[in-house]
């Protein structure tokens, strides 16, 4: 059974419907509030990001993010795995929690990764990773690079879905979705 949530309507139209999943939650869990995850995502810096090769092998590998406008952004040496990854299969997974199995929120992100380009945009984005992570990237033309001129593709993963695991009783599984 699945017990469905919708945020109040003064809310912004892109804010998630949360859905708990009472099969895998402990019977008194209710739905994680949206807010909680959020801040999850705005304050980890490692995610791990799950991407698929040309030839469908998995690829899996930790990655600074910085959440932002309702999605989370990364940066990827244009020569890099994930980066050729992405440029075949835009799909890709981020995850983030703790290592404990009974405190905590475990957050996964799925949704499909679009290049940034925009110098304004990538302006933006660069402020928040030296603010959030202490990186310093230069912006260019179409990209970041860093002090020694290697080029930074910026993606932003816009979720389809995101679940979130409650560790600790009561144990909870809520899935958001976002409105399109």
């Amino acid at each position: 059974m699945i017990h469905c949530d919708r945020y109040h309507p003064l809310m912004a139209p892109t804010a998630p419907i949360s859905e708990l999943n009472t099969d895998f939650s402990s019977p008194e869990a209710t739905a994680r509030p949206w807010p909680d995850v959020e801040r999850v995502l705005t304050t980890a810096e490692m995610f791990w990001i799950s991407t698929v090769r040309a030839d469908g092998r998995p690829h899996v590998t930790p990655i600074p993010a910085v959440w932002h406008d309702n999605a989370l952004h990364i940066c990827t040496g244009d020569r890099e795995q994930k980066a050729r990854n992405l440029d075949h299969d835009a799909h890709c997974v981020l995850t983030t929690g703790t290592p404990s199995i009974d405190t905590g929120l475990d957050v996964i992100v799925e949704g499909t990764a679009r290049r940034v380009t925009d110098r304004d945009r990538l302006a933006t984005l660069a402020a928040l990773w030296k603010e959030r992570l202490n990186w310093d990237f230069q912006v260019g033309e179409d990209s970041f690079s860093d002090d020694g001129g290697r080029k930074g593709l910026v993606f932003a993963v816009s979720p389809a879905k995101i679940l979130a695991f409650g560790k600790g009783e009561p144990y909870s599984q809520t899935r958001f979705r976002f409105p399109r």
